[in-house]
Order: C-alpha cells, then structure tokens, then sequence
C-alpha cells in the first residue's frame, strides 16, 4: 500500500465503491496477498465469496487483471449505504475489555460472544448513554472497513490500548480509518488523540462518528501522511496498517513516537510477524494473536 491508509480505513456513506469479488476464494492469505499491490481498503467475507473494496475504479480494475489470472473474479460496484444499512441490521455491539462499541446509539446489549477476556474486568453491561461499572461505550456507525470492531485488528487494537497507562499522554492513530481507536484512546484518557488518514472520505467518516461520541471531548481527525508527521509527534503512536506498509512505514512510526513511548502495530498476519518486527527493531513489551491476525507494543527508546 501506498500513504498511510489504514486496513481500517472508512469511507462516507452514499456513495458506490468499486470492489471484487472474488468467487470460492479458498486461500484467502493469498488473495489478500496479492491484492495488497493494489491498496485494498476494505475485505468483506461471504459464504461462498470474497469482496475486495479499492479507492478507486482504476486500482481495482489493476487488481481484477492480477487476480484473474488465478480465481474466479468479478468486478463490482457496491452502494456503502446499502452495505451500513444491511451491516447495522444484523451486527451486534462488540466487548474488548472496558470498552462496548455500538454500532448504532439505539443499541443497548453488549455482545459476550465478540468479547477478548479480560479477567481482571467483570464489568457490567452499559448502553452508549450511560456505561456502567467501569465499561465505555463507544458508538461507530458501520460503514466499508473493520473498524467497527468487529474485525480482529480492530479489537487487537482495542485490547493493546487498555494496557497502556493513556492518562495525560497524546496518542496518533495512523490510518485512522472511522476513528475508533482515537475516539478509545479519549475515553481512555488521554489529553489528546489525533487521527490521520490519506483518505478524506475516511476522515468525514471519522468526523460523523465523532459526533456519535460527544463524551469524547479530545479528539481530532485531519487528512494527513505519516511521511510528514514531524518526530517526537506523541507519546503513542498506533496503527492498524498491512503488514507491507508496516515494513515500509517502519521507521516513520517509530520517529513519530517521543523517547519513551510506544507504538502499536496490528494489520499483519501470523506469518509476518519477523518480517514486520526486524523491520520496527524495537523491543516487543506485548503481543497478542487474534484469528490468525497479530498486535505487538513496542517501546521507543
């Protein structure tokens, strides 16, 4: 991938993306592999298909040709309000930790099955409006991406946030994508969560979802590259990328963290772990393993 988009990255409501889809897709590693080239923004499984998203027409027109030569692919354009519409009906709200995220304020049950447990939490369930026992809920309108929570980078993402010490600290969310983790890191506490994308409709998206929060007093979104972030930037720096851009991007996020912070890395696979982490060179102070998807914290010297 290119910039700084995120895996999860979001895109506005209204309006039609072209994607792929991708007929009994078998190795889904492999095709994710593949159309890594052509910077896909969203994934969406189905039960007998893969739906690949792009930015643009063009990009996945490149990836059609590519794909072709190996699977059975057709290139399709899909409403984004036809798919949140459908998405809200049947998602249920997601637990990782203290933190709920709703995808709708009218929500009101958390969902026990989507939890990563946390023993040290026993908290009781909460609504959008009014948390309770120590939970925080979040609300994050479905829209093209992961960020919903429910994809396991996102709850990765989630969980490794709760394990740092946020009071006081600034954090930037790299490939903020609907501004989840930004939005989690202010209810969390701390003094400042900036999100940044390469896509503006990812950033309106992040803005309406803001919205949905008031309780998150903090929080900004701008359309934005990492490769011009100034170092030092904060004392957290997430992001929730592909393990190739993670790579390429590796000594980027690490300047853009203050001595003595972390970096959160999530968006790679199992299996490119080593790769991804020679390439941050970076002590590995957490790592967790979601459904064959990694997070790692690293400390900044």
């Amino acid at each position: 991938m290119s910039g700084t988009c995120s895996i999860a990255s979001k895109t506005c409501l209204a309006k039609n993306y072209p994607a792929v889809e991708v007929a009994a897709p078998g190795d889904l590693d492999l095709i994710l592999a593949i159309a890594d080239d052509f910077s896909p923004t969203a994934v969406e499984e189905r039960d007998d298909a893969v739906r690949l998203f792009f930015a643009s027409a063009a990009a996945r027109d490149a990836a059609l040709t590519t794909l072709a030569s190996r699977f059975r692919v057709e290139p399709i354009d899909v409403s984004d309000e036809d798919w949140a519409r459908r998405s809200q009906e049947h998602l249920c709200p997601v637990t990782v930790g203290r933190i709920t995220i709703f995808p709708s304020p009218e929500s009101q049950v958390s969902n026990p099955e989507s939890q990563i447990p946390n023993p040290a939490l026993r908290q009781a369930q909460g609504t959008p409006s009014q948390p309770r026992g120590g939970g925080i809920s979040i609300v994050i309108a479905p829209s093209m991406g992961f960020g919903t929570g429910h994809h396991a980078t996102t709850r990765l993402c989630l969980a490794a946030l709760q394990t740092i010490d946020l009071d006081g600290k600034t954090l930037l969310d790299v490939g903020t994508g609907s501004g989840v983790l930004a939005v989690a890191a202010d209810r969390l506490g701390a003094a400042r969560a900036v999100g940044i994308d390469i896509d503006p409709d990812a950033i309106q998206s992040a803005n309406e979802n803001l919205l949905l929060n008031p309780e998150a007093q903090r929080v900004s979104f701008a359309v934005g590259d990492l490769n011009v972030v100034n170092p030092g930037t904060a004392d957290v720096v997430i992001g929730n990328l592909s393990g190739a851009l993670l790579v390429r991007s590796a000594s980027t996020l690490l300047a853009a963290a203050r001595g003595g912070g972390v970096v959160i890395v999530s968006g790679l696979q199992a299996h490119e772990r080593e790769r991804v982490r020679d390439a941050l060179a970076s002590p590995v102070v957490w790592e967790r393993e979601d459904d064959g998807w990694l997070a790692l914290i690293l400390s900044v010297e």
